[in-house]
């Protein structure tokens, strides 16, 4: 199983990213595939998750509103779309993908991709 995330990047307050996530490895059609972050001296966080199958989308309630995620079964990608970034969004952002269920087990993780919001 390999996830490949990829778009962090430096953006000032009110900025965007799209954040991308390459899956590949397993059954694409019954899997969660989620986004967590981590800020320096903090614990890893959910961010949104998403089932491969029905699309379904799940948010963290604090982030909901400026962050989507959305898949592109074609490609085996996962997106997630942080608009009106903010200093506090600052933090690594990974992939992961689990069998059944969103959680901070999930089974498989992938490399982070840094996410810098400053002015």
């Amino acid at each position: 199983v390999q996830l490949q995330a990829s778009g962090g990047g430096l953006v000032q307050p009110g900025g965007s990213l799209r954040l991308s996530c390459a899956a590949s490895g397993f059954t694409w059609d019954d899997a969660v595939i989620g986004w967590f972050r981590q800020a320096p001296g903090k614990e890893r966080e959910g961010v949104a998750c998403i089932r491969s199958g029905s699309g379904r989308a799940f948010y963290a309630p604090s982030l909901k509103g400026r962050f989507t995620i959305s898949r592109d079964s074609a490609n085996n990608t996962v997106y997630l779309q942080l608009n009106n970034l903010e200093p506090g969004d600052t933090a690594v952002y990974y992939c992961a993908a689990d069998r059944h269920s969103c959680s901070n087990v999930m089974d498989f993780w992938g490399k982070g991709t840094q996410v810098t919001v400053s002015s």
